[in-house]
């Protein structure tokens, strides 16, 4: 019995820690720059991606095609989100910190999005090349 509880407790700290650390790489990426092509093409007005930009670069995303590299699905990320923004919308002590958590993961994704349509420019490029 105390062997199962102590694998319990190892198995949630695993979980406790794994999520951690995929919300700290997530936190890192956004940090990084995007460029002013990712605002334009989503249809972005606003100076700053903010946290409602989530579905419309999402959208850009499915859009563009995959010329080179990985063209994920976002499926956690998703997942990530809709959990995040019922949580602001039904707990209003939460609602600023969705919101950052929101906008965390839109400037993610921007910075992906963005480098996934450099690949495409890149590859693009060498194509004409030959």
């Amino acid at each position: 019995m105390i062997g199962v509880i102590l694998f319990m407790v190892s198995i949630v700290a695993l979980g406790q820690f794994a999520l951690y650390y995929w919300r700290a790489v997530i936190s890192g990426v956004a940090t990084q720059p995007i460029s002013e092509r990712i605002r334009t093409a989503a249809g972005i007005s606003a100076p700053q991606i903010g946290a409602q930009d989530f579905h419309s670069i999402l959208s850009l995303h499915d859009l563009s095609p995959d010329l080179r590299g990985p063209n994920g699905t976002f499926i956690g990320l998703r997942a990530y989100f809709s959990v995040i923004e019922k949580l602001g919308r039904l707990i209003p002590a939460m609602a600023s910190w969705a919101n950052a958590e929101m906008l965390t993961c839109s400037r993610y994704l921007a910075v992906l999005v963005d480098q996934h349509l450099e690949r495409n420019m890149v590859c693009a490029a060498q194509v004409r090349g030959i």
